[in-house]
């Protein structure tokens, strides 16, 4: 009886069709890839907190997103590493719904993310006078916590009406567990959850897009009615920057969509699913690391200090 309830408990997930010649190499790559993201990301958080030039509200939020994306590729790196390796993945339920909720709550916070960086690039451009005001260290504080508060919510909801359904299978039609691979474990009718998670879409996109699309449009305005070159240059090199994250996030996120609805596309889903977690996060670093005139300072500097201590030792 106890080995049946074991059995019960596990599933069972799809992989990528690999070569086992090509299996050490995509390992070696993808290795490769998340100890960049790792490190990208979480140098430019210690950078940006140990600096004191750097701790201006548009570098906190920016840790928002490194964070949110060393968080995402931890969800799904790790994991996919893994089963390059091995011939059986299994999982078990409980952890497939936590991977379910950690990857929903990973795509919705790298949205409300972006909305709140959005506000801050909008009060610097359009209000610049107030800016000090209005970006004070609490209202940084309360704009994080809404925008990970909000995901959170929204997720919970999402996860919460899938796992109350009862299982009648046990495979898992992707390389890691979402919500729809959790519904579609159940027999049951999913119609609430069908309806919540057109909501939950609508509600995410519909907001995440509205505001960027009205933000940048005010502040295209404002840049085209003012004749100061130094603040559309400065409001150029900004919010190109985040367009550029922005779209990437929406381009694959209707990727993984669009191919949702193609079965026999399945291997290519899958393919998009990983990139998304894997090229999002890598470029993200390099994207606000690189294009940051202040980070990229430090940065020099400190290769730089580094470089004349170990001639100095030598």
């Amino acid at each position: 009886m106890e080995n049946r309830t074991l059995d019960a408990d596990l599933l069972q997930l799809e992989g990528l069709k690999v070569s086992p010649q090509s299996s050490v190499p995509a390992f070696v790559l993808l290795l490769l890839i998340y100890i960049f993201i790792m490190v990208s990301n979480l140098g430019l958080v210690v950078l940006i907190s140990m600096e004191r030039s750097l701790q201006q509200p548009m570098y906190l939020l920016f840790c928002n997103m490194s964070v949110n994306d060393v968080f995402g590729a931890t969800i799904i790196i790790p994991h996919v590493l893994r089963d390059l390796l091995i011939s059986e993945r299994h999982i078990r339920y409980v952890h497939c719904v936590v991977q379910a909720f950690c990857v929903h709550l990973h795509a919705s916070a790298s949205h409300t993310v972006l909305m709140i960086m959005a506000f801050d690039r909008y009060v610097a451009i359009c209000n610049p006078l107030r800016y000090a005001n209005i970006m004070t260290g609490r209202m940084v504080a309360s704009l994080s916590a809404a925008a990970w508060g909000s995901a959170v919510v929204l997720v919970l909801i999402l996860v919460g009406l899938s796992a109350r359904l009862s299982r009648c299978r046990s495979v898992i039609f992707n390389l890691f567990c979402d919500n729809a691979s959790v519904f579609k474990l159940s027999c049951e009718s999913v119609l609430i959850n069908n309806i919540y998670g057109l909501g939950y879409t609508v509600l995410l996109l519909g907001s995440s897009i509205g505001s960027v699309t009205l933000t940048y449009l005010r502040i295209a305005i404002v840049c085209l009615s003012s004749k100061n070159k130094n603040l559309n240059s400065r409001a150029l090199q900004t919010c190109a920057t985040h367009l550029a994250v922005y779209a990437i996030l929406l381009v694959s996120g209707f990727i993984i969509v669009i191919l949702h609805r193609f079965p026999q596309l399945a291997d290519h889903r899958k393919v998009a699913a990983v990139l998304g977690h894997v090229v999002l996060p890598a470029l993200n670093a390099v994207i606000y690391g690189l294009q940051m005139k202040e980070v990229r300072q430090r940065l020099v500097a400190l290769f730089c200090n580094n470089k004349v201590a170990l001639m100095d030792v030598k």
